[in-house]
């Protein structure tokens, strides 16, 4: 069959990938210049690697991915380190990414430590999550963590993550996130840019055609069978904008005309909105369900600076009661700033709701606020050792989840005969991530080569 993928971010590549080792003629549409979809990176002319614009890495479990790198010959590109996390605490970072670290925290009495480290021991081994998609993490924790546990570790995290959808997220969710938490994380030798090049080199020379640079702005169902794909070179200019980019960079240049092409099958690896902008005949109770699926976008900014911000920790996530983001990575104490022109990197993010006023607001205005907020991490902390800076924004970022959630996921076939749509919001009960963007890439495939 002849099949179109859009989308060449990992779910869409592992898509491709399947699709034309089974001998499907497969092309592969992505608005960006680049492979890899918010994976994607960008490079410093002072760095030897490309850096994500927004902050990633994998745990040691995420057996998709993985997987998927040892298949393609990736694998000796795998690097397994062991950073530090940590939670901002009464003035300062406390880690909380193990037994010890756990039994240590003084914010809750010490009994309830010891209950809190069993509970997720016992999360960590169960495998019954659909028991817990009907009560929420706030009910469930408060009852067998208790109160102090809760109010002084999980709420905080709740709140930066989901906002005022909070108090409505799904034990399962939780359950998933620490089900599969690992101590040790992975990364790829030079970023997950790397490993997106190679998995789009790959399909390329197994015969797929990887457009780059190529949206697509519709999708209709043709009356002799198939569906008919129209692409348009200002949906590239939409994409950069959405990840934060400068549209201002394409100006001038030639855009190329509006191209159509008929495909048996097509894979869309987009949020469910987007494809609702996309296909004009989806049904309305359809529609209703794609845009019933309610989520929050990214900001993050990315720091060169002269000096260290934090000593040790990696990954430190804030009370979004007291900070104005919700957490601060400093990716250099994870991976070795030599790659990086020797100066420390740093990740400031936060997820907001696609109407925030932060995607109104120009970079210096977000960054004068972030500011004051870093001197409460670091008092040393001074404007003067930031080099250069960038900004990212992506309004569909992170998939907001509610009681009973599995029974709203929208099937990955849509009614559309031979349209399937694979996006984050499908991956439940896992949280959004490039493990779970290959997985739900490769069961679509499946899907779409079967039939």
């Amino acid at each position: 069959m002849r099949i179109a993928v859009i989308g060449a971010g990992f779910a869409g590549l592992a898509a491709a990938y399947d699709l034309v080792r089974a001998g499907h003629d497969v092309t592969v549409f992505e608005p960006m210049g680049e492979p890899g979809g918010l994976a994607s990176g960008f490079r410093d002319e002072s760095w030897d690697w490309p850096l994500e614009r927004f902050y990633h890495h994998l745990f040691a479990t995420d057996d998709d991915i993985l997987g998927l790198a040892r298949e393609v010959g990736f694998e000796d590109k795998v690097l397994t380190l062991r950073p530090i996390t940590a939670s901002f605490y009464d003035g300062r970072p406390y880690a909380l990414d193990g037994p010890l670290p756990v039994l240590r925290f003084p914010g809750i009495p010490f009994v309830d430590r010891v209950r809190m480290g069993l509970v997720i021991a016992y999360l960590k081994a169960s495998r019954d999550w659909r028991s817990l998609e009907n009560v929420t993490v706030t009910d469930w924790l408060t009852r067998w963590m208790g109160h102090a546990a809760y109010e002084k570790i999980w709420e905080p995290l709740l709140l930066g993550k989901f906002g005022a959808a909070a108090g409505t997220v799904p034990m399962s969710w939780l359950w998933a996130r620490l089900h599969k938490r690992s101590m040790r994380l992975i990364y790829f030798a030079g970023g997950f840019q790397a490993f997106a090049d190679h998995l789009a080199d790959t399909v390329t020379a197994l015969g797929a055609d990887v457009r780059l640079g190529t949206g697509v702005e519709s999708i209709a169902s043709v009356a002799s069978g198939g569906l008919r794909v129209r692409t348009v070179g200002t949906a590239k200019l939409i994409a950069r904008a959405a990840l934060g980019g400068d549209v201002r960079e394409d100006s001038g240049r030639d855009e190329p005309e509006d191209n159509a092409e008929t495909y048996d099958r097509v894979i869309a690896t987009v949020g469910p909105r987007q494809l609702a902008l996309m296909v004009d005949e989806l049904p309305p109770e359809y529609l209703e369900r794609l845009r019933g699926l309610p989520h929050l976008g990214a900001v993050v900014a990315v720091l060169a600076m002269s000096e260290k911000l934090m000593d040790e920790v990696y990954w430190l996530s804030m009370d979004k009661r007291e900070f104005p983001f919700l957490a601060c990575v400093e990716h250099t104490n994870f991976i070795d700033k030599a790659h990086y022109g020797g100066e420390s990197v740093v990740y400031v993010g936060d997820y907001v709701p696609p109407d925030h006023r932060y995607f109104d607001m120009s970079q210096d205005e977000i960054l004068a606020e972030w500011y004051a907020a870093l001197r409460r991490i670091n008092p040393a902390f001074d404007e003067s050792w930031v080099r250069r800076t960038w900004m990212f924004k992506a309004p569909y970022a992170q998939p907001v989840v509610s009681l009973g959630f599995s029974e709203h996921i929208p099937e990955l076939a849509t009614p559309v005969p031979g349209l399937y749509l694979a996006s984050m919001s499908q991956v439940y009960p896992w949280d959004r991530g490039t493990n779970y963007a290959v997985a739900i890439g490769r069961e679509a495939a499946a899907l779409a080569g079967a039939d």
